[in-house]
């Protein structure tokens, strides 16, 4: 059974920024596409960045320019660094792989205030 533990959310003011941090209990999840999705409260987890295991990234419009994504293979980590944070980025983010997601962390909630 992979875990996947998300850490580094918090309260931010606008304009503000937060390093999100993803480890994963398995080695394999160099081998994979790793994800950063938020969940806002009754909406479903929605992707918001992607990186391969060559180290490519891919971004939603609204966050491109202000989060960067990047991996730490040896540490089996993942990062997701928020810069410009906005009102409309608050929400619990969770990191996984695709295409076949592992079983889902706690995620870390992040709240960006006006």
């Amino acid at each position: 059974q992979v875990q996947l533990v998300e850490s580094g959310g918090g309260l931010v003011q606008s304009g503000g920024s937060l390093r999100l941090s993803c480890v994963a209990s398995t080695s394999r999840m160099n081998d994979e596409t790793m994800v950063w999705y938020r969940q806002d409260p009754g909406k479903q987890r929605a992707l918001v960045a992607s990186i391969t295991n060559g180290g490519t990234p891919v971004y939603v419009d609204s966050v491109k320019g202000r989060f960067t994504i990047s991996r730490d293979t040896p540490k089996n980590t993942g990062y997701l660094q928020m810069n410009s944070l906005k009102p409309e980025d608050t929400a619990v983010y969770y990191c996984n792989r695709i295409p076949y997601p592992w079983s889902w962390g706690q995620g870390t909630q992040v709240t960006v205030s006006s």
